[in-house]
């Protein structure tokens, strides 16, 4: 019987956040070896998940791990997982085969390309026909690297990531077949000189979704084995940033070729379209205070928790009170005010920083879903969360962890009823869509400031490669 290790190593780096990444921010998100991953992964909707589903019996769990995205990982967090993995790896030794799950936006102080870096050694020790399947994340800036190092490699095709536990049966389902020898594939990558804003990269609705639909046409060209399509993670500052396209042909590079220059041929044409305005949270809120249909959802996509922010802003909020607007809940990431509510008690009123009102529960901000959301997460542990209530009928949530809203469940485990507030902040741009649409009237992206503002215009990039279109709107893709 084939042995096929299992493993994992994601994360999302924001490189314009002073604060770095270290290895106890892994450790305590999830950080599971061996046999462990099995309890902790399987049934999850995540690529892990998948894994084991498409690998079945042949499953070997090596090493999985992953936190939240935040800055660049110091030399020191990088050396160490990549040390575990690979003496999980080796350990486990002989394998027939390996699929593994990568972010594609993994950047440490000392590799830009720190998802290149994994499958550079993965393929150093396992040796040039070994196959190597990787997933990565539809935000990844793909390189030529990882492209080189991987036998496939395989992207979500939605955003909201509702397809991963897809992917990674399909990554592992692969796998398998190029172990038994069913497949022998050949991959080729193209990478136009284009940034897709992120605000334009909800795949359901156009123009991201001509970009699925591009793929969908080349999947059912014969001979393909698969392709995907990564819009990009704009706030890693980097050579590759950027738009990329894959597509791997069975017996045949040349195919694998014209069908990725296929899809960047289509993308590159049609770059006039991906472009948005963004109200500012002055018009937002004035908007969503006379709007029918509440609640709205305003998207403070410059305190986006998913793409590195703190999730700590008060900008919109704080414009929701100077309009005097009633009735908004919003999230806040603020340790200090969790300690002040616990030290005060429920019932009690406090005042924080401008916020004065009642605290109405405190609790230990574990929370489960059980449907499908971004990022394929069953558990959530937020820390310690105290809710306050404001006598204008705000509700504000201090949680004492970074959490991005995924779940509805960050506000239904605490006795809160979403539908019924006007205004609902939510921290994020395309992800919580997934949570919020059952609930939203309207949902409406806010160009808010900070760290993963949707102008890409406002970074002083100083790695990426130039010229880049809408960066430089003279740029040209031969």
């Amino acid at each position: 019987m084939a042995r096929i290790g299992i493993a994992g190593l994601l994360h999302e780096s924001n490189t314009y956040l002073p604060v770095p990444t270290v290895y106890e921010h892994f450790a305590a998100t999830s950080l599971t070896r061996g046999s462990a991953m099995i309890e902790r992964w399987r049934g999850a909707r995540h690529e892990i998940g998948g894994f084991l589903e498409g690998a079945g019996a042949n499953a070997v769990p090596l090493f999985a791990t992953y936190a939240v995205p935040s800055g660049a990982l110091t030399a020191d967090c990088f050396e160490r997982l990549a040390a575990e993995l690979m003496r999980e790896l080796e350990a486990a030794l002989p394998l027939d085969g390996l699929v593994i799950a990568l972010h594609g936006a993994t950047v440490a102080d000392n590799f830009q390309d720190a998802d290149g870096e994994i499958l550079r050694r993965l393929r150093t020790r396992l040796g040039a026909g070994f196959p190597i399947v990787a997933t990565f994340d539809l935000h990844a800036n793909i390189s030529r690297r990882m492209a080189a190092e991987s036998t496939v490699l395989i992207g979500y095709r939605t955003n909201p990531h509702l397809d991963q536990w897809e992917r990674g049966v399909e990554a592992a389902s692969l796998a398998v077949r190029i172990i038994r020898g069913e497949a022998k594939p050949g991959q080729a990558l193209e990478t136009p000189p284009m940034l897709i804003p992120i605000a334009c990269q909800h795949t359901p609705e156009a123009p991201a979704r001509g970009l699925y639909d591009d793929l969908e046409e080349v999947l059912r060209w014969p001979g393909i084995l698969t392709a995907s399509v990564a819009m990009g993670f704009n706030y890693a500052d980097v050579e590759e940033m950027g738009a990329s396209f894959l597509a791997v042909a069975d017996h045949d590079s040349g195919l694998a070729r014209r069908a990725a220059r296929w899809m960047a041929r289509r993308a590159w044409d049609r770059r006039h379209e991906f472009a948005a305005a963004l109200p500012s949270p002055e018009q937002a809120v004035a908007d969503a205070a006379v709007s029918a249909l509440t609640p709205v959802v305003l998207m403070d996509v410059g305190d986006n928790v998913g793409g590195g922010s703190p999730g700590d802003s008060r900008v919109l909020f704080d414009e929701v009170l100077r309009q005097g607007v009633r009735n908004a809940l919003v999230i806040l990431y603020d340790p200090t005010a969790v300690a002040a509510c616990v030290a005060a008690g429920v019932r009690s009123e406090v005042a924080i920083e401008g916020i004065c009102g009642r605290v109405r529960t405190i609790s230990d901000g574990f929370y489960t879903e059980t449907e499908v959301r971004h990022g394929g997460w069953s558990e959530y542990d937020q820390g310690v969360t105290a809710v306050v209530e404001t006598p204008d009928d705000h509700t504000v949530i201090f949680t004492s962890r970074r959490m991005a809203p995924m779940s509805l469940q960050q506000i239904l485990s605490l006795g809160i009823r979403p539908e019924r507030k006007r205004i609902l902040i939510a921290k994020g741009v395309v992800a919580p869509r997934a949570a919020y649409e059952p609930v939203a009237r309207s949902i409406v992206l806010v160009d808010t400031p900070g760290v993963t503002s949707g102008n890409p215009a406002s970074f002083d990039y100083r790695h990426r490669r130039r010229p880049l279109y809408p960066l430089e709107p003279d740029a040209e893709y031969p």
